[in-house]
């Protein structure tokens, strides 16, 4: 789920980026693959899906998000704070940043799972395996809705460090490869702190008991509070993923 480059609320130095990505896939390519297969959770034909996940990837990252930046740009601005919130320590302002951020995204998820909405975030879902790389998916409008939140939490980290951009995407790049992990790890007292590979799989399941469930992508607390949990414990790893229909690739990207 998003899950994903907000880097609309910052500031974006393409080379930059795009070299540190490739160095940074490689990484994550060797290390969370080995992780993976000392102890999957599902089977995950890797050969097969990986050049397709790679081409799902690299349709997301340059055609997908600068196009949900370029439609952010024209329908919202970041609100402008008073000076003396901006005068706040750093770490309060990280903080308030995950959390709202956070909590938007919340929201944004949910109203996606809804008969209105759905469509565009399809494309998230249509994978029937469930691995890092899976959830390297995200249509234009879904994209565009899921940035609202953090670019008005963005107003938190003006005048912040440089380094700030490159800390929040390494979080963005960790976490939505950390959620779909193929690996059943998990338990109840950690999934009040931080969203586990178990518990976002429960949310991808394709039976319709699950599907508006387990819907927080950072803090779990949000479905606790919300009635969105479900106890991965009781539902166990014996999943089937997917969306079950075919959907012609444009509309998918698209969201429509």
């Amino acid at each position: 789920m998003f899950e994903f480059l907000q880097s609309a609320t910052l500031s974006f130095i393409p080379k930059k980026v795009v070299l540190v990505s490739l160095i940074l896939f490689g990484f994550r390519l060797v290390l969370l693959t080995a992780l993976e297969k000392r102890d999957p959770a599902h089977f995950v034909p890797y050969r097969k899906v990986l050049p397709k996940d790679i081409l799902a990837m690299l349709v997301f990252a340059f055609g997908v998000v600068p196009t949900a930046e370029f439609i952010d740009r024209w329908i919202m601005h970041p609100p402008t704070l008073p000076h003396w919130v901006l005068e706040w320590p750093l770490t309060i302002r990280i903080a308030l940043y995950l959390v709202l951020a956070d909590l938007g995204h919340y929201w944004v998820h949910r109203l996606l799972h809804t008969r209105h909405l759905w469509r565009a975030h399809k494309w998230h879902h249509s994978p029937t395996y469930m691995y890092w790389l899976a959830g390297v998916r995200g249509s234009v409008v879904q994209m565009t809705l899921a940035n609202l939140p953090y670019i008005a939490a963005g107003a938190l980290l003006e005048f912040s460090p440089w380094w700030i951009f490159w800390a929040i995407l390494l979080k963005n790049t960790f976490e939505n490869d950390f959620m779909h992990l193929n690996t059943w790890w998990g338990n109840r007292w950690l999934e009040w702190i931080i969203v586990t590979p178990r518990y976002h799989h429960i949310h991808h399941s394709d039976n319709p008991e699950h599907y508006n469930n387990n819907l927080a992508v950072l803090f779990p607390i949000w479905d606790h509070l919300f009635g969105t949990y479900i106890d991965p414990e009781k539902v166990g790893r014996n999943l089937v993923f997917g969306i079950g229909e075919s959907v012609p690739a444009v509309r998918l990207v698209i969201g429509l």
